[in-house]
């Protein structure tokens, strides 16, 4: 009886002083960071001259991290590919690798650092982080041997990773990560065999972590929201933005809106490719976000966050659209592409209005009211409903008003970053065929309007008020991801073949830059 009794009276205390250490809010830092690239990624180098490269961008992230710390920050997110680039070739990328071991081995890199080989750019983040007392998530290569019993072993008989570690503030490695859903121009890398789904536990909350393109699929990033049940999703990304429904602060915000959880999301800072915007997003709204195509510098962005936001409700994405009467359009629709994709459009040829566009199984509804109908500026209403295969393979159901880039129809589709209108009121709903769908509003000058809008239990996207800016791109992004296709590799094409299609990629990013 006296020992059932102490072991209770044990549990009561662990539990009193497990409460006692629970934060219910923290501050989260990004850095979006200007990386420096090799001279030359498809020459190998040696292992020394890789150190100084990655040593100098470790610099640079050393200084944000201090600086993250200094104000008190208890984690700092910094980008995919910030060390040492992208654009290798299997070879030339391994002086850069490390290898990284199974957080369960309980190891402080800062403490030990030659316990699984040479290891100095673990040593350093390790002791960023102890140093600091500050958790840090960054982005390096893993490297891991495999021979022939593998049948999948490569041909140079080793793994290499795209990997995100985090380091808590003991300089513990705490999470590895290798990513999934490689991109184009990453087969220097190899996806692991099945997807990880890696979380982490704080006194601040429970974390996730997954990387860039993961975000676009199921696995791992909707499985650690909906069946981990984290609060917060730690993502490092390199991400080139794309208009009008991809850019980074317009979807990494509407993806934490969508799925209810906080989001840290930092990018690397490159304009040449268009690689800007960093972000600290809650499930309610964006709390700090950082887009700069102007600048070479980088940003280090701040922001109080819940530890355990609460956001229990589901909203039902076809249930508004549905009960509501189709409005016939005396307009002819027409088509028009986006980003690949061929959409039905309907123009919005009256300064207020309702229209409805439908494509297959979809059908989107707008309410809408301008400040001023503008004989300079056209604005449609677009449903598409398909297999996007372009850069990935993944079905789609978007609604989506937006600014066309020109008054040519024609042009109802293409990217565009400011406009001259702004809406007095919009409401736009959709006949969803599923419950993963990401409300985007972005307005001029690449800006996003936090407090502006809301999502109603029944799948309506409404104004509060005007917008503050004139409206670029208000959008239901959906993902049906039971019509992706059997493979989510970035793309079925030769390794020769994604590197020319990123190098064509980047000279079309140079021109229009012009």
């Amino acid at each position: 009886m006296v020992a059932s009794q102490l072991l209770a009276y044990m549990a009561i205390l662990v539990f009193c002083v497990l409460k006692a250490s629970s934060l219910d809010t923290f501050l989260a830092a990004v850095y979006e960071h200007a990386v420096i690239l090799p001279d030359a990624t498809l020459t190998p180098v040696s292992r020394e001259e890789a150190l100084v490269l990655m040593n100098r961008n470790l610099d640079l992230l050393e200084r944000a991290v201090i600086s993250a710390a200094q104000k008190g920050a208890h984690i700092i997110v910094t980008p995919e590919d910030a060390i040492y680039g992208w654009n290798f070739s299997r070879e030339s990328v391994y002086p850069y690798l490390e290898d990284i071991p199974h957080p369960q081995v309980n190891w402080i890199p800062c403490n030990n650092p030659n316990r699984f080989g040479h290891t100095p750019v673990q040593e350093r983040l390790s002791c960023l982080a102890k140093n600091n007392s500050i958790y840090v998530v960054a982005n390096i290569g893993d490297k891991k041997p495999c021979n022939a019993s593998d049948p999948q072993c490569p041909p140079d008989g080793r793994y290499q990773y795209n990997t995100n570690v985090v380091f808590d503030s003991q300089g513990t490695l705490v999470a590895r990560y290798h990513k999934q859903h490689l991109f184009i121009g990453e087969d220097h890398f190899n996806a692991p065999k099945s997807p990880e789904v890696v979380t982490f536990n704080t006194t601040f909350g429970r974390f996730g972590i997954f990387t860039c393109f993961d975000i676009l699929f199921h696995d791992p990033a909707v499985t650690l929201v909906k069946d981990l049940h984290v609060n917060t999703i730690l993502f490092p990304t390199a991400w080139m933005n794309v208009l009008p429904h991809l850019s980074a602060i317009e979807f990494h915000s509407a993806w934490a809106m969508g799925m209810g959880v906080n989001f840290l999301a930092s990018n690397i800072h490159y304009p040449l490719m268009k690689m800007t915007g960093s972000g600290i997003y809650a499930p309610n709204s964006p709390r700090a976000f950082h887009y700069d195509m102007k600048t070479e510098e980088g940003k280090l962005l701040f922001s109080q966050l819940d530890a355990r936001p609460y956001h229990p409700r589901v909203v039902n994405w076809t249930s508004y659209a549905s009960s509501i009467e189709a409005v016939s359009s005396e307009k002819q629709k027409f088509k028009g592409v986006v980003f690949f994709d061929e959409f039905t459009f309907v123009e919005l040829t009256d300064v207020m209005g309702n229209y409805t566009v439908c494509q297959k199984d979809l059908c989107c509804h707008l309410s809408y009211k301008m400040s001023e109908k503008r004989s300079d500026e056209v604005y449609a209403l677009g449903a598409f409903d398909g297999l996007h295969t372009v850069e990935g393979c993944y079905y789609l159901q978007v609604c989506t008003l937006l600014k066309c880039k020109t008054t040519d129809l024609h042009t109802c589709g293409d990217s565009v970053e400011t406009a001259s209108t702004t809406f007095e009121m919009f409401s736009l709903s959709g006949t969803f065929g599923t419950q993963y769908v990401f409300p985007e509003v972005l307005l001029s000058e690449m800006r996003l309007a936090p407090g502006e809008f809301q999502v109603s239990d029944d799948g309506c996207l409404s104004s509060l008020k005007p917008t503050s800016r004139p409206v670029l791109t208000v959008t239901l992004f959906g993902r049906l991801y039971e019509k992706d296709c059997a493979s989510n590799a970035s793309s079925d094409l030769t390794a020769q073949a994604r590197r020319t299609t990123l190098i064509v990629m980047i000279c079309i990013v140079h021109l229009l830059s012009w």
